[in-house]
């Protein structure tokens, strides 16, 4: 079992990331981040896309699909933002947040990645 800042580095390891955060999404507080620089303030990014992730399920929820969310991928000009909720006991509430450099990055393997962290993650 990974604990959280295992989990975040380990998510840093991959190609391109540019940061990464585990993320509370009813109160929209990172729990833990990791990367960033001046140009990218991992805590606002964690706390904005927790609104992604709430849309989502409530569009879920209007329309009725009783299914969970594997992952929730934006993708910009240069960057793939990768949200993945916790599904272990211990995570409920929480999500997964990675940004990565489009240029570098390998969108499969990274979901790879963040699934099997996520899978380890030990809260």
């Amino acid at each position: 079992m990974a604990e959280m800042d295992v989990a975040l580095k380990d998510a840093l390891q991959l190609d391109g990331a540019i940061a990464a955060a585990i993320v509370d999404y009813t109160s929209g507080m990172a729990l833990g981040t990791a990367g960033g620089d001046r140009g990218f303030d991992v805590a606002i990014a964690a706390a904005a896309n927790t609104e992604v992730l709430r849309a989502k399920l409530r569009t879920m929820e209007l329309l009725g699909l009783h299914e969970k969310i594997d992952d929730i991928l934006v993708t910009l000009g240069s960057q793939y933002h990768l949200i993945r909720p916790v599904t272990g006991g211990s995570g409920q509430g929480l999500f997964m947040y990675l940004a990565l450099n489009r240029d570098r990055a390998n969108l499969a393997m990274a979901r790879h990645r963040l699934r099997s962290i996520e899978r380890t993650l030990e809260l």
